[in-house]
Parts: C-alpha cells; structure tokens; sequence
C-alpha cells in the first residue's frame, strides 16, 4: 500500500508519525502560537499537510466542529512527490460537489445550514448598488479596493503608493467577460519590480514594502485544499451568484474550496497593516475589510463561517509579521514614512492635526463617516449570529504578540496593557469557529481601538503630548467595567464617553482628563490632583464615591441649561484650586441665575479661583452644595 493510501486510512498524526519521526517536530511547531509558527502554512508539502503540522489549518481546526472533509491531509489537485524526509501527495477523489459520493460529511447541520442560508437571504435581498459592489471587490485587487477606507487621505495614499487599478466600472459586457485587474493592486515598493512594471518609489515605497511583508506565508490555499469545502452557489440553487461573475466562476470545482475565503483574508492582511501605518482610520479600515467580506457573501462566492476564517487566519498573518525581529526597522521607518506623506500633502502640521484632516469630510462624502454605524456592522459580522455551540462565558484568550496590532493606535500604553485592551474587548465565546485556542477569532479590533472594555486591574496611562497624534489626545468610547482604578498622568489629554461602570475610582495627576459622559468615571470616587478636570458631557457628571481636588488642579466644567457640567457626588467634596467656568452656546443666563454646580453629601474648602467665559459670577458655599450666581 502506497504511503498516500495509508494516510488515507489513518489518523493523520497517527500516520505522520509512524513514517516519519521528523514530523514530531513539524506538528509541535504548529500547535506553538501562531505569531513563532506561522512559516508552516505550506502548500504542496506533505511535512506541512495536516492539522497538526500547518499552523493556518490547525488556527482554523475549529471548522471541523462544522465539517469534516474528505482526506485530513492538503491534497486536493495538488499532486507532489515525495521530498526531504516527507511522504508523496496524490490528488484526491473529493470532487468538488457537495452530497456526491467523494464529499465531506457535515458534522453540526444547524451551524451548517445557517451559514448557507444567510448567503441565500443575502444573495436574494441583494440590491443593484451591492451587486457593483460585490463585481468591484471580485475582480479589484483587494488593496485597490480598500483604500478607500482611508476617507479623505484616500487621493494622498494613491498619489503617494503610486497604485493602479484597471477595474474602475462593470463592463457592459461583463455577464459575458471576465475581467482581471491589470494594475499593480498595493503600488510601488521601494525598489523596482519588473514584475509589476513599477520604478522605484522614493514617496511611500517602504510603506508599501511593509504591506507586502505583511501578507509573508498568509496564502489560504493549504486551508482550502485541506478542508475541501464546497462554495455556498454549489451547496444550495438558491443562493443567487452576481451575473456579472458568472464567468469568474471556477469550472473545476477541486481546486475551488470555499473555507476559508482568501478575498477576506487578503482584505484583512492589508486593512490591518494600514491601520499600522495610518492609525487615524485605524477602525474605518477594519470596517472597509469586514464589507468586503460581506461583500464576498452578497456575490455569492463565500459563507459566513468561509470569511470569518478568511479574517482569523488574515489577521494571525499579519501579528505573525509583526512580530519578527527583521522587520522591526521597516515597521518604523515605514510608518514614519506614510505619515510624513500624508502630512505634508494634507497641508498639516503633524500627527494630531492629520486625525483631524483624515475625519474631515462630511458624511456624504465618506461612507466610513459615522462611527457608531461602522461599530455595529462590524461587530455582526464578526459572528454572522451564528448558533453558538460552545459554553458562552469562557474567559478571554488573547494571542501570543496581537499587542503588536494595536502598536500605532494606543502607542501611549505598554504591551502589556494593549494585551489588556485586547482581553476586555473580545467578544462572547461560544460560536463555531471562533473559539480557537489561541483567541484570534474573538479578538474585537474596532472594540480595541476605543481603548480598555474593563479595568480588571489598576491601570496607570502617561501620555506625552511633545509626541503627537494620539499621545497628544485620545478618546476611551467603550463602556468601561472592573474594578480597578484609573490613574491619569503625562501632559496628553485623555477623554471618557462611555457608560463606564469600574468600582475603582479615578485619579488625575497630570494633564488633561475629559469627562465625555454622565458616568464617565464609573462608579468610584475621583481625585483632581494636578492638571484640569474637563466635564463636557451632556448631562451632570455622576461620582461614584468622594471628590476631591487639590491646588495645583483646575476644573473646567460647560455648563447648559440642562445641567450639564454639574457635578453629582455620591460621597464627599473636598474643594481647592481653580474652577473655570465655560457657557455653552446658546446658554446665557440672566443676571441673577443661581446654578447649583456641585452637589455633594458634605463639602468643605472652597476652589481658590472662579473664572467664567465672558460673564462676572460669584460662588457661595453651603454644607452640602455649591451654587455659582450669574451677576452680570
């Protein structure tokens, strides 16, 4: 019997094992994180073939909860011999067609029909718009295709890139014709390459350098020819193919498996490494990479559980790139070099003024505009809804080195507590696929980039405005839990909008720290030690506990005619330092008017210095409040 029969017939580390003693170490290789072994994802290397030797199909393993495919080795239309200690591949018998005699066996049919028939409701609700849509991500180089996710910067990154594309519209003729994308998809790295026909770029070519090493090893084709799951158009009549891709439909459908979709994962691998480099889109890019795999389902090319693996192993690329020692230079210099681009053809002075030119359009002209929007739509599709078949309360599991993701984005906090950010934003476990051992599929990123989702222990953040972008100034939107405490420091200012909820308390020390909403610091006492307190949320500020601020401090309280700016302290008020008083637009109260500006269970001290914008007022202290008079 043939080496290749056997393996058939065996387990496949049952089978590796008993032939070859060196894939003993092949296999340990795979199950280490991903970030150390990511260089297994092999194609056409039986020493690379199973589960347990390819680190992207043991990272997508959980799909067998869902499937279980015909042979478990990487062996559809690949045929190699055998090579280096490692057996011969023959083709297999897997003929592409789901409920033939040579397919698969679905093992959990819930989650199995579930995944197809949210590709028929799609598929079938799908408007004309989304049908372009879905013909420009197919047939558009992936990168052509997400730039977009840069909004305002989008023309500066295309000039700068030098990046081309010759998939503009759908031809007339298109339901007849396959196009291909004759342009260069990412642009021009820093040296020359014949291949695509580009010089070198002296503009922003180590930032597309950086892009392409980002993607090293993400191929999704040894997960595909391991898992020989059939395309959503071949598993049900009903799902509704675009017309204009009928003729991008493969006619050989053994070298066409569906899981994972290798669209998403390059959407994925490219979104996240201009997240790196252009941290001011950071979220608008991931959701410009969730809408192409959406994308991916309204053509009815892929399923749900096909782009959400595209996403996990898109994403464990990239951090297993990230985190090589070799390319810790390019990332800088890269980055620095995408920014100084943008800067200067944004007309700005820095990395601070470029978050503002890069959020500058209005709605209408950039999709990606509305934050809240871009939050829910990326966080469905994270899951697709799908029947969770695990218990729903598992803790969190964050992957070796995906702190490295969130690098440029919160460069104002330590591995460490960008580990931290990562855990308290993940989503729920419990759906197929998802739980996998290492955390890729749960991970949030759009949740990451809003800051901490818990303090679970004290967090200390020092931020150094002398640095820019976002050590200069930055935003918590998550609603904020645990129950630990908050320790502000650094000369950077530091907002909080969310429903926050952590039992710890608050402290500012140095700065700027903003209060963005009604409980924005939780559910704990709060102490102005140093820098200034700003209260801008749009109803009186709650404190949880005591409040007490201190010389050296400054509150800064706008103040409306709903209460806003007002403070509501559950425990004691402790007053010194300054108190500068803003009226907020279309407030002008009379002279005369009394606004009860703190309120408290007991206070003493009195704030050392009143300032009020454009108005003459006066504060008077009682036992247990204190009441600004508007005189004049």
């Amino acid at each position: 019997m043939s080496v290749s029969k056997l393996c058939r017939l065996s387990t496949a580390l049952v089978c590796l094992l008993s032939i070859v003693p060196s894939f003993a170490a092949a296999e340990q290789a795979a199950k280490a994180p991903y970030a150390e072994t990511g260089n297994t994802n092999k194609r056409g290397d039986a020493c690379f073939s199973t589960v347990d030797t390819n680190a992207a199909i043991h990272l997508l393993s959980g799909f067998l909860e869902v499937w279980t495919p015909r042979t478990p080795f990487v062996d559809a239309g690949v045929e190699a011999p055998a090579k280096d200690n490692c057996p011969a591949v023959a083709k297999t018998d897997w003929d592409g067609i789901p409920f033939s005699k040579t397919d698969g066996q679905i093992v959990n049919k819930p989650v199995h029909d579930a995944n197809i028939a949210y590709v028929v409701k799609a598929t079938k609700a799908r408007t004309a718009e989304q049908a372009v849509a879905a013909y420009l991500d197919d047939r558009r180089g992936k990168n052509a295709s997400i730039v977009d996710g840069l909004g305002p910067l989008t023309d500066a990154w295309k000039a700068g890139s030098k990046q081309t594309t010759t998939i503009t519209e759908v031809a007339a003729d298109a339901t007849t014709v396959k196009y291909d994308d004759k342009g260069n998809n990412r642009g021009a790295g820093s040296k020359p390459d014949t291949e695509n026909k580009t010089d070198a770029n002296p503009d922003m070519g180590l930032a597309i350098d950086f892009i392409n090493a980002a993607s090293g090893d993400g191929s999704t084709e040894p997960a595909k020819r391991y898992f020989k799951y059939g395309r959503p158009y071949r598993w049900s009549q009903d799902v509704s193919v675009v017309p204009t891709l009928e003729p991008a439909k493969s006619g050989k459908p053994v070298e066409d498996g569906g899981f994972p979709s290798g669209h998403t994962a390059e959407a994925w691998r490219d979104a996240l490494a201009m997240a790196y480099l252009v941290p001011q889109r950071f979220q608008e890019m991931l959701t410009r990479a969730s809408e192409l795999g959406e994308d991916r389902i309204l053509a009815g090319m892929h399923s749900p559980l096909d782009v959400m693996g595209g996403r996990m192993l898109g994403t464990a690329t990239v951090v297993y790139n990230l985190n090589k020692a070799d390319k810790a230079a390019l990332k800088s210099d890269a980055y620095a070099q995408a920014q100084s681009w943008l800067i200067a053809k944004s007309g700005v002075a820095d990395a601070g003024a470029l978050e503002v030119a890069a959020h500058a359009a209005p709605l209408a002209a950039d999709r990606f505009a509305d934050h809240e929007a871009n939050r829910a739509y990326v966080l469905q599709r994270l899951s697709y809804g799908l029947p969770t078949i695990h218990a729903t309360d598992q803790p969190a599991r964050v992957p070796q080195g995906a702190e490295a993701l969130l690098e440029t984005r919160l460069p104002y906090l330590d591995g460490e507590q960008r580990r931290a950010v990562l855990g308290t934003t993940e989503i729920a476990s419990g759906y197929p696929l998802l739980d996998d051992a290492e955390g890729y599929g749960r991970l949030n990123l759009f949740a990451a980039a809003d800051g901490y989702g818990a303090f679970e222990q004290d967090v200390t953040v020092t931020m150094d405005a002398a640095k820019s972008g976002f050590n200069a100034i930055d935003t918590w939107r998550n609603d904020i839990g645990g129950k630990g405490k908050l320790v502000k420091r650094g000369s950077g200012i530091l907002g909080l909008s969310g429903a926050n909820s952590y039992a710890g308390g608050t402290v500012l020390e140095e700065g700027v720290l903003v209060a963005g909403s009604p409980s924005a610091f939780g559910a704990g006492g709060l102490t102005v030690n140093g820098g200034s307190l700003i209260v801008a949320a749009d109803k009186p500020l709650t404190v949880g506990g005591d409040y007490q601020q201190l010389a050296g401090a400054t509150a800064k309280p706008t103040l409306n005619a709903d209460g806003a700016g007002t403070l509501l302290v559950a425990g004691k008020a402790t007053l010194a330092g300054d108190l500068d008083v803003t009226l907020a637009d279309g407030f002008a109260p009379a002279p005369g008017t009394k606004i009860e500006i703190l309120k408290a269970t007991a206070v003493t001290g009195t704030f050392g210095k009143l300032t009020v914008s454009g108005r003459k007022a006066t504060l008077s202290y009682g036992p247990t409040s204190v009441t600004l008079t508007i005189d004049e």
